[in-house]
């Protein structure tokens, strides 16, 4: 077995007690390459965001740096600027060889809502190291705007992998040749580079700015709010934009991006050569993303930016990142878009679920 694990053999990890919940874990968490993990009952307002460190446990280190203790039960608001912890339902019993890597999901990245996964004795965010048994917790950090969040929501999600999954750039190289992972020439170093869209093909909307003073956002509330109300519109007719520090930014690739069935892909969220900017918060590329046997011809990756440091120059066409591919070890029997509630096939600029068209 080697690469990332596929929907069937997440549902025979669950079978065989590898992932496990008091509560069943519905068959909708399951996804072509990830599992959605479920917020627990309670939250914990803590001082500062924390690894737990070789050794140690979320619980000693929540003694240490908790503030107070918040039923999720009916609903709670996470306030921008605070950070809280989030005891999962979900918990693992890995088999040796099995490692686990989480990440936000789409709709949270696009929400600027910050969102880790740690573990008992962890020294990285959003790593899980194989043969990990224990629970799981998610650091939350809403960063442009307070939430309502209630027990069961789903804001990360947990992909699993055995051996090593990535794929070389030759590697890379070879299977853009046989199927082509972007509209154009792809520029394949230590990953696929993406550039950046800022010549719409009609009109001068580029993307979006998160507004610094907004109400409360439902994550339950699907279509439901007036992007007007959270967003300021961006519009260039030079090709460019000044993005300004610490404001969080909705722009969109200039590539219309595939992933194969066998393959799935994740999206580096810093390239420190690139700028002084974080470009994506969530970043799964599930298999048949943009594939158009799953009903995509290319979907263009929406980037999730925030400029750090000086205001920054961005121009159209610009290298922002990379997007890294990863081997399945099985093709999944579900791909993105085929068939299940993928919000974002076929996308471009594009906000999240939660806004109205």
């Amino acid at each position: 077995m080697t690469g990332v694990l596929s929907s069937q053999q997440l549902r025979g990890l669950i079978d065989g007690g590898a992932v496990c919940a008091d509560i069943a874990i519905l068959p909708e968490q399951i996804q072509p390459a990830s599992l959605d993990l479920r917020l627990g009952s309670v939250a914990y307002r803590v001082r500062a965001s924390f690894l737990t460190g070789a050794g140690r446990s979320v619980a000693d280190r929540l003694d240490e740096f908790g503030m107070h203790r918040i039923a999720l039960d009916p609903g709670a608001v996470l306030e921008k600027g605070c950070v809280y912890l989030v005891p999962l339902m979900e918990r693992l019993v890995l088999p040796e060889g099995v490692q686990a890597v989480a990440n936000a999901k789409s709709s949270t990245g696009r929400l600027d809502l910050l969102t880790r996964t740690i573990t008992d004795g962890g020294t990285e965010f959003d790593r899980v190291a194989p043969g990990y048994r224990g629970p799981l917790y998610a650091e939350i950090c809403p960063r442009s705007f307070s939430v309502l969040v209630r027990p069961g929501m789903r804001l990360n999600q947990i992909r699993f992998r055995a051996g090593q999954a990535v794929l070389s750039d030759d590697a890379l190289r070879a299977l853009h040749a046989e199927m082509p992972l972007v509209d154009g020439p792809a520029v394949i170093d230590g990953g696929l580079g993406f550039s950046v869209d800022l010549r719409p093909e009609a009109g001068t909307l580029v993307g979006y700015r998160a507004k610094p003073h907004t109400g409360v956002i439902d994550l339950d509330r699907v279509g439901h709010y007036a992007p007007a109300d959270f967003w300021e519109e961006v519009h260039t007719e030079t090709g460019h934009i000044i993005l300004d520090p610490g404001a969080f930014y909705i722009l969109v690739s200039r590539e219309a991006v595939h992933i194969p069935p066998a393959c799935a892909a994740e999206m580096a969220p810093f390239v420190a050569m690139a700028g002084e900017f974080r470009v994506h918060y969530a970043g799964f590329f599930d298999p048949g993303f943009g594939h158009a046997a799953a009903g995509g011809a290319g979907s263009r990756g929406v980037l999730e930016v925030r400029c750090h440091e000086a205001p920054f120059v961005l121009e159209h066409g610009q290298i922002v990142g990379r997007l890294v591919y990863e081997k399945m070890d099985q093709i999944p029997d579900q791909l993105y878009g085929a068939g299940i509630a993928s919000n974002y096939q076929g996308q471009g600029l594009k906000l999240s679920k939660h806004f109205k068209r």
